[in-house]
């Protein structure tokens, strides 16, 4: 099992920056790939970025303001939103994928993101 612990949420301004953080621990040898969803009141859960291998993948919505990173020594990985909008206003969830024999998903509790002047 692997357990996945999201921080850094909270409220923001539109045009401002937040930066979140998720912490793996458990069998964390079994994760290839990681990444941030975010889901929005009567919507459903999307991408917003994914690093697999080093290689990064956005959710349209973000390209070019949110920016994943992830750190292997610390079991972390990290998402830095610049210029936010109204519509990033989500819950957003830490996402991990491992091999366990077959692909299996992780995920965290959810940390709220609010943009609101």
């Amino acid at each position: 099992q692997v357990q996945l612990a999201e921080s850094g949420g909270g409220l923001a301004q539109p045009g401002e920056s937040l930066r979140l953080s998720c912490t793996a621990s458990g069998k964390i040898f079994d994760i290839f790939g990681m990444g941030w969803f975010r889901q929005a009141p009567g919507k459903q859960r999307e991408l917003v970025a994914r690093i697999q291998s080093g290689i990064t993948t956005y959710g349209d919505s973000v390209k070019g303001r949110f920016f994943i990173s992830r750190d292997n020594a610390k079991n972390a990985v990290y998402l830095q939103m610049n210029d936010l909008k109204r519509e990033d206003t989500a819950v957003y969830y830490c996402n991990a994928k491992g091999d366990a024999g077959v692909t299996v998903d992780y995920w965290g509790r959810g940390t709220q993101v609010t943009v609101s002047s």
